[in-house]
């Protein structure tokens, strides 16, 4: 390894540890994170009380869902407010690198992903009785990958934000649509196919077909191989595509 490299990890692995001492001091967003999709999945399992058997067609879908949503708005918010409050501007000004600064906190949000996806996927496997043919190891795996995909998508919106409404706005833009078009409500094939195509460049569409995969097969898929890269590969990609974006001061 060079020094060069040495040096970007130690500066990456810094964020990280600032990222996480601050959010240590923010309970609000850490029950946003941790404790939210594990509401939602209770709540959701109770409204199909009377049939078990909705709960499981749509129970994995949403176990993904519910933690890109969530990891998406406090990671568009909480990287914001670096920005307003004049703390990016001062860690840019010193030797650190934009990828330095993004992967840090693609780091702590990614140990915090862990968590929170871990949580999910034991409530809704053992506690609220969600039934998988597949492995478990597999559905905490996309659950992991679309909580990824959420900070990194959370990471990139936050740069065109001016203020931490407007951050909240752009879900309507960005996580409504791939809500409505991810099969979700309805099986893909049997949209209008101007949307059905649309569908098919969105991350969620394959993180709900990655879930739906585990769901009806014992063993791993090519389906599911194809998935589970495409909504890592989409996560890398707005990564970086977020640390060239990203912004010492709002305008």
């Amino acid at each position: 390894m060079t020094t060069a490299t040495t040096a970007s990890a130690s500066r990456t692995l810094a964020t990280t540890a600032r990222v996480l001492r601050q959010l240590r001091h923010d309970p609000r967003s850490i029950a946003l994170m941790i404790l939210v999709p594990c509401v939602m999945l209770f709540l959701l399992r109770y409204v199909f009380d009377g049939s078990p058997r909705a709960f499981d067609s749509i129970g994995a879908s949403l176990l993904g869902i519910f933690p890109l949503i969530t990891m998406f708005l406090v990671t568009s918010i909480a990287t914001l407010r670096e920005r307003t409050s004049g703390t990016l501007e001062r860690l840019l000004a010193m030797p650190l690198g934009k990828s330095d600064l993004i992967a840090g906190y693609a780091l702590a949000f990614g140990l915090l992903a862990i968590v929170q996806s871990a949580l999910a996927t034991g409530l809704a496997l053992w506690a609220l009785g969600l039934d998988v043919v597949g492995s478990p190891w597999l559905l905490l795996l996309v659950a992991l990958l679309d909580a990824l995909l959420g900070t990194a998508l959370g990471l990139f919106v936050s740069a065109f934000a001016a203020s931490e409404f407007q951050a909240v706005q752009f879900m309507p833009a960005v996580i409504f649509p791939q809500l409505l078009l991810c099969g979700l409500f309805t099986p893909r094939p049997n949209m209008q196919p101007v949307l059905e195509t649309v569908s098919n460049v969105l991350p969620m569409s394959y993180a709900v077909d990655g879930m739906n995969e585990v769901l009806s097969h014992s063993d791993i898929t090519a389906d599911f191989v194809r998935d589970a890269l495409i909504v890592a590969g989409c996560a890398l990609l707005v990564l970086v595509l977020g640390a060239a974006t990203l912004r010492r001061r709002t305008a």
